[in-house]
């Protein structure tokens, strides 16, 4: 006994018509009449009077539409769900302070409005924890720099990550040219928490070099430390993308491209991973406001 005979049987038990089941159901009458005579000799019995018209029930169909109704009704509306669920996520994404509250914003307010009953889940971790929620599967995906070769993850490019100095406006090394790491050592060092990527890469190359430095404040958001830059408490390096245009008003902004590798960054997943439509959904918005050209190039 098969679903599909089921549904037929009680869809013409309910309509009282062989040919309303079959277009209702959108497949043949034929279709419908086998489906309907191989159940009845399953279970053998006569489950229609098909002498009268409409066609009636038999005390034996009468039964087992009783019984195969709210089966079949109960059957189609978890696949309704099941469906609805899976467009509606949840979807948890990971990433790092300084990417969350700039780059992921521009992409998180366009997908709520293509995606509003979309159940969307962000946390923000050091680029080394969001590697490790991805590969553990704790996460969907993560937006992170570009991640060490691994076998395991999927990366895809989709904007530059460059980092830049920050200062106060008229500091003295927005009068100098910058040609090495030893001229931000000599001032006091506004950064991100100890772990995060581009403190690591800094401190990294100060140590390399055997340079002294001093970090007088450290802060989990970049908002934050371009206020206490501003103040003049000292200098930063951080991302160019966490920079915005009002920004230049109070501070100045140095590249240190020649100084600091700049990086792709982009979406890391779980390498063989099943993604779910509301994910690959996000992915193509994140491609859309971040890598536009690439997209209407792949269009």
């Amino acid at each position: 006994m098969e679903l599909r005979e089921l549904r037929s049987f009680t869809t013409a038990a309910r309509l009282r018509s062989i040919s309303k089941a079959a277009v209702e159901l959108g497949i043949g009458q034929p279709t419908v009449t086998m489906h309907i005579k191989k159940l009845e000799e399953e279970i053998d019995m006569v489950l229609f009077d098909r002498v009268r018209r409409p066609i009636q029930l038999t005390r034996a169909g009468q039964r087992l539409s009783e019984i195969a109704t709210p089966l079949v009704e109960g059957i189609d509306s978890l696949v309704t769900q099941t469906t609805e669920a899976e467009e509606r996520g949840p979807i948890d994404v990971a990433s790092t302070p300084d990417i969350i509250p700039h780059t992921l914003l521009q992409v998180v307010r366009v997908f709520l409005k293509r995606y509003p009953h979309v159940h969307l889940r962000l946390r923000s971790e050091t680029r080394t924890e969001v590697l490790r929620l991805v590969q553990e599967g704790e996460v969907d995906l993560g937006i992170v720099q570009h991640p060490e070769r691994n076998e395991e993850f999927d990366f895809q490019g989709l904007f530059l990550y460059e980092r830049v100095l920050i200062t106060p406006l008229n500091h003295p090394l927005l009068k100098e040219t910058l040609h090495s790491i030893d001229q931000i050592a000599k001032w006091p060092l506004i950064l991100m928490g100890r772990g995060t990527y581009t403190r690591n890469i800094l401190e990294e190359e100060f140590r390399r070099k055997g340079l002294n430095f001093e970090v007088v404040v450290e802060l989990d958001s970049m908002d934050m430390i371009k206020r206490y830059v501003a103040l003049g408490m000292g200098i930063s390096v951080g991302p160019k993308l966490a920079i915005e245009k009002e920004d230049m008003k109070t501070l100045g902004v140095v590249s240190l491209a020649n100084l600091l590798p700049v990086e792709q960054a982009g979406i890391v997943t779980l390498r063989r991973k099943s993604i779910s439509t509301p994910t690959r959904n996000f992915m193509n918005v994140m491609k859309d406001v971040l890598a536009p050209e690439k997209t209407e190039r792949r269009r």
